[in-house]
């Protein structure tokens, strides 16, 4: 099942997705999911972000290559940092490149959705916690990042967590192709059965430390290949299962 957000014009309303139709839900999906007798053709609404986290955790280095890559080690337990809610956009809506950075990164991510308020949750139970899954791009300045040392400026900046198109229910988080197309090619291309910390550990782990809420992501880590995007870039995140998440990048 595919749970969207989308505006008419109006308020954010929740929704089923069955092909280009979109069912209407009384309140959210976060509780028992009832569908209201609204229907919407997808053509006539504007998507928003599928969910309004309270917080977007993201985690570094999750795959060996990638730390290879970027030349970093791997840590012995996930490496978490925080995303703004300021920073969470939606499908087709633009991603701006800040006047401060010289290199803004793209990095597709799995990204997990809490249906339920988590606190110290077994890893064995941990996937009972999850709404659905959907695509992520953790958007990075680059430069930032290693002049900094620690990641909140280089991965904050409004519009630098964009998620969409929408939440897929049912997919295998530990089976799951991905990847990034910069302006419709390749770039990345990964699979979750090679993330070091798998997703069950994850929502474990980051329940120790913090209460998750319905709504917040889990960003999972990113494959080897990110790169740069520059102003008039296509960047999408695809995921077969799920679809893709498409953004434009600006300079403003």
């Amino acid at each position: 099942m595919k749970i969207v957000r989308f505006t008419t014009g109006g308020r954010a309303e929740y929704g089923t997705l069955d092909d280009e139709v979109i069912h209407g839900i009384e309140g959210t999906p976060y509780r028992r999911l009832k569908h209201s007798s609204y229907r919407y053709d997808l053509s006539d609404v504007k998507l928003l972000p599928p969910c309004a986290p309270s917080k977007v955790i993201a985690i570094g280095l999750n795959y060996y290559k990638h730390g290879t890559e970027l030349k970093m080690a791997i840590p012995p337990e996930p490496l978490i940092f925080l995303k703004p809610s300021t920073a969470v956009t939606g499908p087709d809506d633009e991603i701006i490149y800040p006047d401060s950075s010289e290199q803004v990164d793209y990095e597709a991510e799995l990204g997990v959705v809490i249906k339920t308020r988590a606190y110290r949750v077994a890893e064995v139970k941990a996937l009972d916690y999850v709404l659905g899954y959907t695509c992520f791009n953790d958007i990075t300045a680059r430069d930032l990042q290693k002049k900094d040392g620690q990641w909140t400026r280089a991965k904050g900046f409004d519009t630098f967590a964009a998620i969409g198109p929408w939440i897929e229910t049912e997919l295998d988080p530990a089976n799951t192709d991905l990847e990034a197309r910069l302006n419709g090619e390749v770039k990345q291309r990964g699979n979750t059965r090679d993330l070091i910390f798998p997703v069950p550990r994850l929502i474990s782990f980051i329940s120790q430390i913090m209460t998750l809420l319905p709504g917040d992501v889990i960003a999972t880590g990113t494959p080897e290949g990110v790169g740069p995007m520059d102003p008039g870039d296509t960047i999408e995140i695809k995921i077969d299962q799920i679809g893709t998440l498409r953004n434009y990048v600006v300079k403003k």
